[in-house]
């Protein structure tokens, strides 16, 4: 990797975006298995949905263009609601201090939908990489177990959108309508122009 690189590594990448869809996921069957009440009888295949409310954590990761102007305009013109499998999600908390760049989304019965501003170039964008044009945006799919990361890679900053499987795909069109109307569009990098 050469000293100038500043692309995360893949699985860092999706390990540290996948963090807080797993920490949401642990809380909920905690609560199942030992619940609040005290007759210590074992759930039953009645029992309701994990409840994933309070603040999300995001644990900090290399983004340095977090803070940039481009990042905080495109924060400021975040829909306050997505549509998560025809189900409108509103924003969540992020505990403090919530990492600059960040919004997540969802309800007690959906686990978050959590965007990134700022990142590094990903590894996996190649000149044969296989993007998905949404509302005007060109997406990069990055599948990981239990949700995808989709990177927004023809603007001035790298867009991180982490998505729940089965949420649809909502939450892609109502972030790439806000990239659209806020950052212009660019040329996508994909790692080969001349040094």
């Amino acid at each position: 990797m050469a000293p100038n690189d500043r692309s995360i590594p893949r699985p860092l990448l999706i390990a540290l975006i996948a963090l807080p869809l797993l920490l949401v996921a642990g809380v909920g069957t905690l609560g199942l298995l030992y619940g609040s009440g005290s007759s210590g009888a074992a759930p039953t295949s009645s029992a309701p949905a994990p409840i994933r409310t309070g603040p999300v954590a995001l644990p900090p990761i290399p983004a340095e263009q977090a803070a940039s102007p481009a990042c905080g305009r495109l924060i400021q013109a975040l829909p306050k609601e997505l549509t998560s499998s025809g189900e409108q999600i509103g924003r969540r908390e992020i505990v403090a201090p919530a990492p600059d760049g960040t919004m997540v989304w969802g309800n007690e019965k959906r686990d978050p939908v959590i965007l990134r501003c700022g990142l590094g170039r990903p590894d996996e964008l190649k000149p044969d990489s296989r993007l998905a044009e949404i509302s005007g945006v060109q997406w990069l799919e990055l599948p990981g177990q239990g949700a995808s990361s989709w990177v927004a890679v023809d603007r001035e900053v790298y867009v991180v959108l982490t998505v729940p499987s089965l949420s649809g795909t909502g939450p892609l069109q109502g972030v790439s309508e806000s990239i659209h109307a806020t950052l212009p569009q660019q040329k996508v990098d994909t790692g080969t122009a001349p040094k």
